[in-house]
């Protein structure tokens, strides 16, 4: 099979575009909220380093997912709410969940656990 052939196609296209550790529940909990500073995207995922969440912050507004915001001040905030263009990922993170919990039940039940011991909530 010619794998080149396939490299352009829309699914490999949106799974480059989301692929990252941290992307995915970026995009969640931004769907939960209207608009979230980073430092609330920084507490609310456990484990991920700021640079990293940066980072990952800066390819989703790079691929028109998210719209990065700063406000004048001192000091100065960044706040960050999805994009119309990522809101239309929406059905597909409902489906995406949706499967997880009917077909990878022991996993999302870790996941929570994880959550819930690290950041003390879910």
């Amino acid at each position: 099979m010619d794998n080149k052939k396939y490299t352009h196609c829309g699914l490999n296209v949106a799974l480059t575009i989301l692929s990252g550790k941290w992307k995915p529940l970026i995009l969640y909990h931004l769907f939960q909220h209207p608009e979230m500073r980073f430092t609330e995207l920084w507490r609310i995922i456990p484990k991920v380093a700021k640079k990293v969440l940066l980072d990952q912050l800066k390819q989703l507004e790079n691929d028109e997912l998210i719209i990065r915001e700063e406000k004048s001040g001192f000091p100065p905030e960044v706040s960050y709410r999805v994009s119309e263009k990522g809101r239309a990922l929406g059905p597909a993170f409902v489906v995406l969940e949706t499967w997880a919990n009917e077909y990878a039940t022991e996993k999302v039940e870790v996941f929570e656990k994880t959550a819930r011991n690290k950041s003390g909530r879910l």
